[in-house]
């Protein structure tokens, strides 16, 4: 095993810089057509860049959507929720290592504490 040295210079490794190049031909001719049918109906350069910007709005108000929504679902979460999940892990957690500790003792503790809390949340009001 090598011990690096504080005299000695460890070799680094060699960055690679290369930018890929990608050519697809169906776009390609899609831009072409476009630009075909552009020059057909007479658009000019300020009709097509209103055209875009207009496109571009239209994906923004979709995305806007799409975040106003998640903000809301997670708004209407109920946050008593993650109190009852942490007491119910607690409660887990507890039996566990009283079950390790003690053995069959806590396992029959909990067939009696299971049944009496089911009875305390079915039982009618």
């Amino acid at each position: 095993m090598k011990i690096p040295s504080l005299f000695i210079k460890t070799p680094k490794h060699r960055r690679f810089n290369f930018i890929p190049r990608h050519y697809d031909p169906v776009e390609e001719e899609r831009k072409q057509r476009e630009e075909r049918i552009r020059a057909e109906l007479g658009m000019t350069a300020k009709e097509k860049h209103e055209l875009e910007a207009e496109a571009l709005g239209y994906r923004q108000r979709i995305a806007g959507s799409f975040r106003g929504a998640k903000k809301t679902s997670t708004a209407q979460a109920d946050p008593s929720a993650g109190l009852l999940r942490l007491l119910v892990l607690t409660f887990l957690a507890v039996w566990l290592i009283a079950y390790l500790h003690y053995g069959s003792i806590a396992l029959y503790a909990l067939f009696l504490i299971v049944p009496f809390y089911l009875y305390l949340k079915f039982r009618k009001r």
